[in-house]
């Protein structure tokens, strides 16, 4: 598995729409628009997925009109503890 990342200027920009707008309830269709040119970009570099590895970018970004397969971090994590959460207790001694 070969992991890519958006180059610096795409980071700064990101970080930016997260921390001035996402945070702040901000949900810019230009900056959605901005997060599925970021993603091409990594489909164009060979990219098969992305993972949204930030709790407030599934605000914006929407998997129905994605250039590329979404892995929600936020989503993945809570199932993952809602599985922990519902195993059986293991019998008492």
């Amino acid at each position: 598995m070969a992991v890519h990342i958006p180059d610096e200027t795409d980071r700064e920009r990101i970080n930016t729409i997260i921390f001035e707008e996402l945070v702040n309830g901000v949900l810019a269709e230009e900056s959605r628009l901005y997060f599925n040119t970021v993603i091409e970009k990594m489909k164009d570099r060979g990219c098969d997925g992305v993972v949204l590895g930030c709790t407030e970018i599934p605000l914006l970004v929407d998997p129905n009109d994605c250039p590329l397969p979404t892995l929600d971090s936020t989503r993945l994590l809570a199932r993952a503890a809602l599985r922990e959460a519902m195993k059986e207790d293991p019998p008492s001694k």
